[in-house]
């Protein structure tokens, strides 16, 4: 009994004492912070954790195929500038052509070549558009016939075309017709070269330079698109899981798409930046190399032929194009290639 009570005296004594302040607030249910503080939080946690990509953005294939692109880049963008030189240099050639005509009076017997020079001479500059008329002497027509036919040349023992020279100012002015016609009516052994010939020819040459230059575009681009397919199906094939979890949860293909297209067009522009610069890069140097050699055989060749070997304006804007359009070859071709294959799996 005395056991009893002396356990009922410390119950006693326990339960009036009070607990320290850290229990009760241990015990004291905690408040809900209310649904606007929710929400809020939550938002915040959203902005500061960083969207997850579904396709990884370095990897070994997306190097692999920047590289591919900046050299499928490079080459369409030489292309571009390998056309823009060959037309710039035939249009010049075809002006320079335009712009000339050439008498030729060939030698008959019984009849003064000198006479038939002078009326030719007086004949051409009656016509509207003829800027200068101007007959080669016979040092300058030596010089011309020097590199076939040698040194210590004769014109007076050779039957030797002489030829009057005809600068055009306005060739819209010239009536070429009429001035063939009446010089070979007037001037006896006349005959008009208005170089057709030759200004036919090069518009020929440049329009296949260009067509040429267009195929080879179409084949690297198509190299390209090729390359960007098998690559978006290693992508996929890569997060085959994550794209089929998104796919039967309920996204759709448009959101699947963009994400891919979203990756593949910054590879494409990083591609497409690299090959463009490193081909404005040998733009400038090859004009820079063909000045300095100004002199040397090969250059002046090349200077014959080209003019200064540089680019022109529209061959720069080119190279933006083509940049522009692998970048965008290259983010239509990856959407295409996922829709395909999220059409298989449907």
């Amino acid at each position: 009994m005395a056991h009893s009570e002396e356990r009922n005296e410390k119950r006693e004594s326990a339960a009036k004492v009070k607990p320290p302040k850290r229990l009760e607030r241990l015990k004291r249910p905690r408040r809900k912070a209310p649904a606007d503080t929710q929400n809020q939080q939550q938002s915040d946690e959203a902005k500061l954790r960083p969207a997850a990509a579904i396709v990884p953005p370095q990897s070994v294939a997306g190097r692999a195929l920047t590289l591919v692109v900046a050299i499928m880049s490079f080459l369409a963008c030489l292309t571009v500038g390998a056309v823009s030189v060959v037309w710039d240099a035939a249009d010049a050639w075809q002006n320079d052509l335009v712009r000339e005509i050439t008498i030729q009076i060939r030698p008959t017997e019984g009849i003064d070549m000198l006479r038939e020079i002078d009326k030719a001479v007086a004949l051409a500059q009656e016509f509207s558009g003829i800027e200068s008329v101007r007959a080669l002497s016979d040092a300058e027509t030596k010089d011309l016939l020097e590199p076939w036919l040698g040194d210590g040349l004769q014109l007076d023992g050779l039957p030797v075309p002489r030829l009057i020279q005809i600068t055009v100012g306005d060739p819209a002015l010239l009536n070429l017709a009429q001035l063939r016609a009446q010089v070979s009516q007037q001037v006896t052994g006349a005959s008009v070269d208005d170089h057709s010939i030759w200004t036919s020819r090069l518009s020929a040459m440049a329009g296949a330079v260009v067509v040429g230059g267009f195929a080879i575009m179409v084949l690297v681009l198509g190299s390209m698109v090729l390359s960007v397919v098998f690559a978006t199906q290693s992508a996929m094939a890569g997060n085959k899981d994550v794209v089929s979890v998104l796919h039967f949860v309920g996204a759709e293909d448009s959101f699947i798409a963009r994400e891919f297209q979203r990756h593949f067009l910054m590879l494409g522009l990083k591609g497409g930046v690299s090959g463009g610069i490193a081909a404005i890069i040998c733009f400038i140097v090859v004009d820079m190399l063909t000045r300095q050699g100004a002199g040397q055989a090969g250059s002046d060749q090349m200077s014959a032929l080209f003019g200064s070997v540089s680019v022109s304006l529209p061959g720069y804007f080119g190279v933006f194009g083509v940049v522009f359009l692998v970048a965008i070859l290259t983010a239509l071709t990856s959407g295409l290639a996922v829709k395909a294959h999220l059409a298989k799996v449907d």
